[in-house]
């Protein structure tokens, strides 16, 4: 049997294939819920990858992902803290070596602007203009559909909590787009 190597390693090598598989099973099917719900903390792209990318090597390097009950809650809970941390260091001012400063580009992409209505629009703008705390879990409920207990794993915060946001930020909405469809004047009003 020269010449033969065999390399047995209590089976380690069979389970970190399957281990490589399922997670990379995880990442293929989430991807891009994952960077959506980056994307809608952060509102910047590369921001939003980064983010996803810290939450996946973070639990890739962990056993934790191993035990969700509830994939997509846990997957995005994860990469909302990776994102809601990256949000801070910006805030504070704290950056990588070498980062520039970024700055957001307000006009929409051309795609973005022949699909869009002007409805549409002015919604979308009301929405960048509510308080944090209603535009976050609005966005995930009624842009990601997740349902109330999911976005409260998400935020961390309970499920009654969830609700009576998202029914503040529907009230808010309305009442500045109601001002505004009144008014005919889209700029000057604020949600």
């Amino acid at each position: 049997m020269l010449g033969r190597k065999t390399v047995v390693l209590d089976g380690s090598d069979g389970e970190a294939g399957a281990r490589e598989a399922a997670f990379a099973r995880i990442v293929e099917e989430h991807a891009r819920f994952l960077y959506r719900v980056a994307h809608s903390l952060l509102r910047h792209p590369q921001d939003a990858e980064d983010a996803v990318q810290d939450a996946l090597l973070k639990l890739y390097r962990g056993e934790s992902w191993r035990g969700m009950l509830d994939e997509r809650a846990f997957l995005a809970r994860v990469v909302w803290r990776a994102a809601l941390d990256r949000r801070k260091a910006r805030v504070v001012g704290v950056a990588e070596a070498g980062a520039e400063l970024r700055v957001q580009d307000a006009r929409a992409t051309p795609e973005w602007a022949a699909a869009e209505t002007d409805e549409r629009e002015l919604l979308r703008e009301l929405i960048e203009a509510l308080p944090g705390e209603l535009r976050e879990p609005l966005l995930l409920s009624a842009i990601e559909e997740m349902s109330s207990r999911e976005v409260g794993l998400v935020m961390g915060i309970p499920e009654g909590t969830v609700r009576t946001r998202l029914m503040r930020a529907r009230a808010e909405l309305k009442r500045a787009f109601e001002e505004r469809q009144r008014t005919g004047n889209r700029k000057q009003v604020t949600a």
